[in-house]
């Protein structure tokens, strides 16, 4: 089920393309009026903004190689995976279209475009992307699968 990691990967680059195309940097474009906008920020950190500096060469290496290293370990659990647990592999699937959809933005500009920005009132989530969401429902799926995970039956003994 390696077809949703490709899925993420292609509709990530092309959604971070045309924002890079039509938008400036820091501009917005209202989508839903009070919730939902379209930005084009870059971040050369992580979530939350994390590591954010702008002229932090360890950090980006520190980025690059995390990035590599959850990688190989995402195909690693993946290709360990029997095939019949469909929510596990979806969510390692999403994970890993996200994490090189992120990883390419980091080595082409040093930095990660996200563009999905959602607000409510006061409150505000920081800017996104496409790469980011799968990430975060990949996690919920693992998270899922493995909280209501059925532990195998015991083992009745013969007398």
């Amino acid at each position: 089920m390696i077809g949703p990691a490709l899925f993420v990967v292609v509709l990530d680059q092309i959604s971070k393309l045309l924002v890079i195309r039509h938008l400036r940097v820091h501009e917005s474009v209202p989508v839903i009026d009070g919730f939902f906008n379209l930005v084009h920020v870059r971040n050369r950190g992580m979530a939350f903004g994390f590591l954010n500096r702008s002229h932090a060469d360890l950090a980006f290496w520190f980025l690059v190689g995390a990035s590599c290293i959850a990688i190989c370990l995402l195909l690693f659990w993946f290709f360990k995976l029997k095939g019949g647990d469909t929510r596990m592999t979806l969510g390692l699937s999403l994970i890993l279209g996200g994490a090189i959809g992120n990883l390419i933005d980091r080595l082409r500009f040093r930095e990660v475009v996200d563009f999905l920005d959602v607000f409510w009132s006061p409150y505000h989530w920081p800017a996104f992307n496409v790469a980011d969401a799968a990430i975060t429902i990949g996690t919920f799926l693992i998270a899922i699968t493995l909280f209501f995970k059925r532990s195998p039956e015991p083992k009745q003994r013969e007398h």
